[in-house]
């Protein structure tokens, strides 16, 4: 009885943790869908549209680095090791420290898995196009930080950034959860009395009560 419930519990915090996936499937199905339109619809390093005057614009270009355009520069080797395998490596960590920790709130848990979604929407391209990740976001940004116009990005730039920023703040300012799922699932009492105390308790009276005062 007591293992059926240790194991109903631990499905029970699967799924929980599972359901903010569905956060990640969303943001890789709209990241590549934006992308997708973008290339059927917008020439190359063309401009596709501009709204607020010339404050936001969609413009289609591709970008061999990471995230705004870092590292585009950088040899092909070294960008297939740091820009593929290692954020693979990275992402397949967090997912399985996410699964196996109970320590995240669920606002953490949503904005990792946002993060996950931002990851590997990006990655889908630098692994199935050749010519690089698809940017197609252009913001003014007035001068400031020494920038016209922010770096060109795209939907899993902005899931990554944003997510993270959220994560961020969660973690300093509340901290991280102490999960009580595990011993909950378990069904068993802290002071030790449960089904078997009673059975042993049932077999020799004096033994039964020796452990209730402990």
């Amino acid at each position: 009885m007591a293992k059926k419930k240790v194991l109903r519990g631990e499905k029970d915090s699967l799924v929980r943790k599972a359901i903010p996936f569905s956060l990640s499937f969303g943001v890789i199905l709209l990241d590549q869908f934006t992308k997708w339109l973008v290339v059927l619809s917008i020439p190359h390093g063309r401009i596709g549209a501009q709204f607020f005057g010339d404050f936001l614009r969609f413009i289609f270009v591709n970008n061999p680095g990471i995230a705004f355009s870092m590292g585009k520069d950088m040899p092909d080797a070294l960008r297939e090791v740091f820009f593929t395998a290692l954020p693979l490596f990275v992402l397949a960590v967090l997912v399985a420290y996410y699964f196996r920790s109970d320590e995240f709130s669920r606002l953490q848990r949503w904005a990792i898995a946002g993060i996950v979604g931002g990851g590997c929407g990006n990655l889908i391209d630098r692994i199935f196009r050749p010519e690089g990740v698809v940017d197609f976001i252009d913001v003014k940004f007035f001068g400031l930080l020494g920038m016209e116009r922010w770096p060109t990005f795209n939907v899993a730039d902005s899931s990554v950034v944003v997510c993270g920023l959220l994560l961020a703040f969660s973690l300093f300012f509340g901290g991280r959860h102490r999960g009580t799922s595990r011993t909950a699932a378990s069904g068993h009492d802290s002071r030790g009395t449960g089904p078997e105390a009673e059975g042993a308790g049932g077999a020799d009276g004096s033994a039964g009560s020796q452990g209730s005062h402990e």
